[in-house]
């Protein structure tokens, strides 16, 4: 079957794109200049995919997605920058990402194996892991750097410039204004810390050994009252030479830069 055969004939697309053979293309979807579109990909109707925008293999996006737009960001004057999208994501209807500015690093990058709900935004020069789902209407302002396997409950805000590490849980609703640890689950607004996202550490088969030890060392950076400092050391003494997951923790802590959600 060629590309003839999948694409609807309302579709606009310019000659400068690079489309694989077997991708899908529906009614009313336009593709702009200097796109790149990999094998098994699906775009149901109405989808805009702007320019300087590289999608990978086996993605679905669904209606009224807008992908790969310029940015919101007021200091845009044009420049070329760039949205790149790893492979098997899923986008939801009416959600925007857009490309980077040269104020950073001029892209915007999606992993492989996320789920997009309805109407999520992620802004410019944002940077998102794999295997992450945004729940519906989750805004995510530009700069944010989002790890792996991440959960972000519906209509939650996350602030510019604030890292989400891996492994973590982000409640409906919540306002995100600095980091959120690795594991660490969090809510509110603005959110605070109440745990760690243990039912997601059972989900994936982890060891009991392994979920007690990061629960001992959320007690020593949240609740043993020892500083920041204080509490690396003893999680380095006590927990790390026995449960190697607890350095991510570790690493998110001291290299946050606005400071963890508490």
């Amino acid at each position: 079957m060629s590309n003839k055969d999948l694409i609807h004939p309302t579709a606009i697309i310019d000659s400068s794109a690079v489309i694989a053979p077997d991708v899908e293309i529906g009614p009313y979807s336009i593709i702009g200049a200097n796109v790149t579109i990999g094998a098994g990909t699906k775009l149901h109707s109405h989808v805009v995919v702007g320019g300087f925008t590289r999608i990978g293999e086996h993605n679905e996006i669904f209606q009224f997605a807008s992908v790969g737009e310029i940015c919101q960001d007021l200091k845009y004057q044009g420049e070329e920058t760039w949205l790149e999208i790893g492979d098997h994501n899923k986008i939801r209807e009416h959600c925007s990402l857009h490309r980077g500015t040269i104020q950073d690093k001029a892209l915007t990058k999606v992993g492989s194996h996320n789920l997009l709900m309805v109407n999520t935004h992620i802004a410019h020069d944002c940077v998102i892991g794999d295997n992450n789902i945004f729940a519906n209407n989750v805004g995510i302002a530009g700069h944010v750097h989002i790890g792996d396997f991440v959960i972000v409950g519906g209509n939650s805000g996350i602030h510019q410039f604030c890292k989400i590490d891996s492994y973590s849980m982000i409640g409906g609703a919540s306002l995100i204004l600095k980091d959120v640890p690795a594991y660490v689950m969090v809510s509110g607004n603005p959110a605070h810390a109440f745990g760690m996202n243990v039912e997601g550490m059972r989900r994936k088969g982890w060891s009991k050994n392994v979920i007690q030890g990061l629960r001992e060392a959320f007690k020593l950076i949240y609740k043993a009252n020892l500083t920041t400092e204080q509490a690396m050391t003893k999680i380095r003494e006590d927990i790390l030479p026995e449960v190697a997951e607890v350095q991510l923790l570790i690493d998110s802590v001291e290299q946050s830069k606005r400071g963890i959600v508490r």
